[in-house]
């Protein structure tokens, strides 16, 4: 119930003027956003990769709703990306992308034509792109997509949300040579029709989605702070007899972050999920659907009792 209450929050114009206006909302948000300048970005980035850690960095946006708007974000992606090969951090740090924030929603050609642009600059920098899996109603326009620019950058990195009904299916079309799969649990709300809703379904579709793709031939990307998860993961890599390279964990900034340094410690290859730009509202609120534990923390902090 919380974490319905928080998806509905995360589209109420209200709240969110609420929210970014209360006096400690910005030293709050900073736990789980690096900032809202690429410089920003960048200094996490080094800091993180300096603790033995990889990264991949998401510019916050999404609904765009103009082409102008989407041109605005691929110059930003662009940028960040030249940036990135300039410092040295491009064998560390790859980016994530969100179609909507290019146009899907109004333009699929359009979002397909400025991820290609993303992917091009990623490629120049010796690095890589994953499309953010969203709302459950863009599923099958991102699956084309990805398929479009596998084509020309087949390290284009795919994600899967164990809540859909159908992600085993996913996982199994995309567990081949070379494809890159992120396998979340998903933040956004869907009928019961196509997600699971609770908990433990969520859980075991988890893990299976977790047997078909460590058993496959491509490279799972394994994005989960549950700790009972991650113990089920690494003894399937045992079982499969997966190398430390050939997979890694996947975490958000700001949690978990000594676990983190942990696994990365024990020789795990560890992927910190850095979010930086102005638009973070949508992206906190689904943070705390995932984890509603964090709400108090973020309500305490709000009132400056934290």
């Amino acid at each position: 119930m919380v974490s319905q209450v928080l998806l509905a929050a995360s589209r109420s114009d209200g709240i969110r003027r609420l929210v970014e206006t209360a006096p400690y909302s910005r030293d709050v948000v900073r736990r789980f956003i690096a900032g809202e300048a690429i410089d920003d970005a960048l200094d996490v980035t080094a800091k993180l990769t300096g603790e033995g850690l990889l990264v991949t960095l998401d510019h916050l946006g999404e609904d765009t709703l103009d082409a102008g708007q989407a041109t605005a974000i691929v110059k930003n992606y662009v940028s960040l990306l030249e940036r990135l090969a300039a410092t040295g951090l491009g064998d560390r740090a790859e980016v994530s992308v969100k179609l909507t924030a290019l146009g899907q929603a109004f333009d699929e050609d359009l979002a397909l034509d400025n991820a290609r642009r993303i992917c091009a600059a990623a490629q120049a920098s010796d690095t890589t792109v994953t499309l953010d899996m969203e709302d459950h109603t863009t599923i099958d326009s991102t699956l084309r997509i990805l398929q479009e620019l596998r084509e020309d950058f087949p390290g284009t990195g795919a994600v899967i949300q164990a809540y859909l009904r159908r992600a085993e299916d996913f996982c199994a079309e995309l567990a081949h040579e070379g494809s890159r799969v992120r396998l979340c649990k998903g933040a956004y709300g869907a009928p019961v029709t196509v997600a699971f809703s609770s908990k433990g379904e969520i859980d075991r579709s988890y893990v299976r989605c977790m047997k078909v793709l460590l058993a496959g031939q491509g490279y799972p990307m394994l994005a989960t702070h549950d700790p009972r998860l991650i113990e089920i993961a690494a003894a399937l890599a045992l079982l499969n007899d997966r190398a430390a390279s050939s997979f890694e964990y996947q975490m958000l900034y700001g949690i978990r972050p000594n676990e983190q340094r942990r696994l990365a410690e024990q020789g795990s290859q560890v992927r910190v999920y850095v979010p930086y730009g102005e638009q973070w509202y949508g992206y906190m609120m689904r943070r705390l659907a995932e984890r509603p534990a964090n709400l108090a923390f973020f309500l305490r902090s709000l009132t400056g009792r934290s």
